[in-house]
């Protein structure tokens, strides 16, 4: 009786977003013990300390980490603005397009599943968003080297193989890593790792086919990707400072989150020019 008299008492907006008893004594406690040892005189060494791995975050309107929720929206709304300007500038016979809107559409996923997760911590959405994140690292590994050495191109008989098999093998990698953190174990490190891997293959591959181009072209946008990839590692590496959230909001992974909507339009701005000039040449060949 008590249990339903306190869960009926809590904000509608929180029990939409499924609060309950035991979650909001979590929450409140957490904050009871950290405002209790920020008043501490003399200060702690730490004041404030991790909770379930987790830094404790003021809630906003039932989110619990409301900054990487906004920068998580900003970043699916680069995707989409991204995606809009794709369809527009870029015609449907253009052998790369499907590629590039691929791209698009996984990196809309992966958002969408961050808001959720940010907004509500559960193993699902956890789940979830790791895995629309895994998604989105590796599909960006199949298509760069489709791109760069072009096999999208109908020049070579072989070409097409190449592209089933180098489907098939991302496919059946991508399957492995989320059966092995959903049937065998969870591991964060492994799943950091992975992701880590396969980013710096595609950042390497990026960066010198970004310097081969600007060799031939002369043309600054020809080098963008190399900038885009230096932008990434820089904003990445904020996750590596894990302070506490500033104001009870901002901490590094939500900045993290922030430091990737510009890269992700001037991706798309990249793309755009590079099949414009791509289309250009086919041109003047014919």
């Amino acid at each position: 009786m008590i249990r339903f008299v306190l869960t009926v008492q809590l904000a509608l907006q929180r029990r939409l977003l499924l609060w309950d008893c035991p979650s909001e004594c979590d929450y409140t406690c957490q904050h009871v013990v950290t405002d209790n040892r920020l008043a501490r005189e003399p200060e702690y060494i730490v004041p404030i300390l991790q909770f379930h791995g987790k830094w404790p975050f003021h809630r906003f309107m039932g989110m619990q980490e409301p900054f990487s929720v906004v920068f998580s929206l900003l970043n699916y709304l680069a995707h989409d603005y991204g995606l809009g300007k794709l369809q527009e500038k870029i015609p449907k016979e253009y052998p790369l397009r499907k590629y590039y809107m691929g791209f698009g559409y996984f990196g809309l996923a992966s958002w969408i599943f961050s808001m959720i997760f940010h907004t509500r911590d559960f193993k699902l959405t956890e789940r979830l968003d790791y895995f629309a994140a895994g998604a989105s690292v590796l599909y960006g590994l199949y298509f760069a080297p489709i791109r760069i050495f072009r096999l999208d191109k109908d020049d070579r008989p072989e070409k097409a193989s190449v592209v089933r098999v180098w489907t098939v093998l991302c496919i059946i990698a991508y399957l492995a890593h989320i059966s092995y953190l959903s049937f065998w174990r969870f591991d964060y490190t492994y799943n950091m790792t992975a992701n880590v891997i396969v980013g710096i293959i595609q950042n390497v591959m990026w960066s010198a086919f970004s310097i081969y181009r600007f060799r031939k072209l002369k043309r600054q946008w020809a080098a963008w990707p190399g900038l885009i990839v230096a932008w990434l590692i820089l904003a990445m590496s904020l996750e590596l400072l894990d302070f506490p959230p500033w104001g009870g909001m901002v901490d590094a992974h939500a900045l993290w989150h922030l430091g990737t909507v510009g890269p992700t339009i001037w991706w798309y701005s990249f793309l755009i020019k590079d099949a414009q000039e791509d289309m250009q040449g086919t041109h003047l060949k014919a």
